[in-house]
């Protein structure tokens, strides 16, 4: 999960735990991230957009999705159509719009992990 904001990226955590899924880690930077997957191989990425740092969600997607094959599910307040579009090189899983619930986010990892 990429995430700076403390308390999402916790419930969230928390909420993926209890639905049976392995979260492997949260990071609130872009080269924390791609650091993180680059060791644990996640299956997906959870990745807000706007993160600490110099690098955003959608640079540290496309790395993660062209040099580990790791696609994303966005999950943002910033989804606007140019976003949305620059975001579209990691071949995402999905889009969701902060405020969103867990139960949206554990829907959406059902429908592509099975």
């Amino acid at each position: 999960m990429v995430e700076d904001e403390y308390l999402i990226a916790l419930e969230i955590e928390h909420r993926l735990r209890d639905a049976g899924f392995e979260v492997t880690g949260i990071a609130v930077t872009a080269d924390e991230a791609i650091s993180m997957a680059g060791s644990d191989r996640p299956d997906l990425a959870i990745m807000d957009i706007r993160l600490a740092g110099r690098k955003d969600g959608v640079h540290a997607a496309i790395e993660l999705f062209t040099k580990l094959g790791v696609r994303s599910i966005y999950a943002s307040a910033h989804a606007d159509a140019k976003t949305r579009e620059r975001g579209s090189a990691a071949s995402p899983l999905g889009w969701l719009q902060k405020p969103y619930s867990a139960e949206a986010v554990i829907k959406l990892i059902k429908q592509h992990l099975g």
